[in-house]
């Protein structure tokens, strides 16, 4: 079934690779902070709306990754067997 324009299924991601997704998430929310925080210095009307337009770019990027996180289970890793 399709969602969004994405398929509604789940994915098993390793440990880590879900890490790299939540510093990347953290990372974009703390670049958002600061963009809104910056937005009072500029004055031409052009670059404010670029720069809102960075804003949510990078809010939809972080929807984004948290909604794959969310249908993502973590991999368990393969059970190693003795020679």
């Amino acid at each position: 079934m399709e969602q969004d324009g994405a398929f509604d299924e789940n994915f098993e991601i390793s440990p880590r690779f879900r890490s790299i997704i939540e510093e990347r998430i953290a990372r974009l929310e703390r670049d958002v902070a600061d963009d809104e925080a910056g937005l009072e210095q500029l004055s031409h009307s052009d670059h404010i709306r670029r720069h809102m337009r960075l804003v949510a770019a990078q809010r939809a990027e972080s929807v984004r990754m948290r909604q794959f996180l969310n249908r993502s289970g973590i991999r368990l890793p393969r059970p190693q067997t003795s020679l």
